[in-house]
């Protein structure tokens, strides 16, 4: 096995604490669908927490199971606005040591990447505010698969970038999925939104993101 120099990286529940900002923005999301007589219960925020990780147009139709595909849309790009609204207003934050790791990973010579289910502008906006660029050669939306597989978008820079090896570090089954279908192992990070009964399919499981250079010292230094 080829020594692991890429690291491909989820952005949401694993660089950026997205809880910070997602209550605030689904409850202005559902307050305007309110204000249109299109919603009239309370804001689902622990059935988008169960879902975490899948793609946005899954998400709709679990949010507004009864709602039009035009309302599914148009409630999509409110909520967008409202996240990259909050996110430029600092009211969310990397966790604990990302902006380290990525440093230090960089620094050691890994190449890095996002892939991620959200959406470009999105993750463009997190990036540019927390100057992800720094250390990220590249961020890849779900956006641009047809598909909406995290497993294909993985095999996009597989292909891009010719890689052999790499370690996908993510939080939900989506992630350690995408990682196994590429041949990949991957790397469980146990935080807001992570399921144990998702981790199971993690090879490694941390508690903080800078566990991840002792998991790769040791993946290295055992095919050295």
């Amino acid at each position: 096995m080829a020594l692991v120099n890429t690291i491909i990286f989820d952005m949401d529940g694993t660089l950026f604490q997205t809880n910070k900002i997602l209550e605030k923005s689904l409850h202005d999301t559902f307050n305007e669908l309110k204000k249109k007589g299109l919603w009239n219960e309370v804001t689902p925020i622990e059935k988008y927490r169960e879902i975490m990780g899948v793609p946005l147009e899954e998400v709709w139709k679990v949010l507004l199971p009864n709602g039009t595909d035009q309302t599914r849309i148009e409630a999509n790009h409110y909520f967008q606005d409202k996240l990259m609204e909050h996110i430029v207003k600092g009211n969310g934050a990397l966790y604990t040591n990302a902006d380290r790791l990525l440093a230090n990973l960089q620094q050691s010579g890994y190449t890095l990447f996002i892939a991620s289910n959200g959406q470009q502008n999105y993750l463009n906006s997190i990036c540019e505010f927390y100057q992800l660029n720094r250390w990220v050669k590249e961020v890849f939306s779900i956006e641009s698969i047809a598909s909406q597989d995290k497993g294909d978008l993985v095999k996009t820079i597989i292909k891009k970038y010719n890689l052999k090896e790499a370690i996908v570090v993510g939080d939900r089954s989506s992630d350690f999925n995408a990682a196994s279908a590429n041949g990949f192992q991957s790397i469980g990070c146990c935080f807001d939104f992570a399921k144990e009964e998702e981790l199971v399919k993690a090879n490694y499981i941390v508690n903080d993101l800078l566990e991840i250079e002792d998991i790769l010292l040791e993946l290295n230094g055992s095919q050295a």
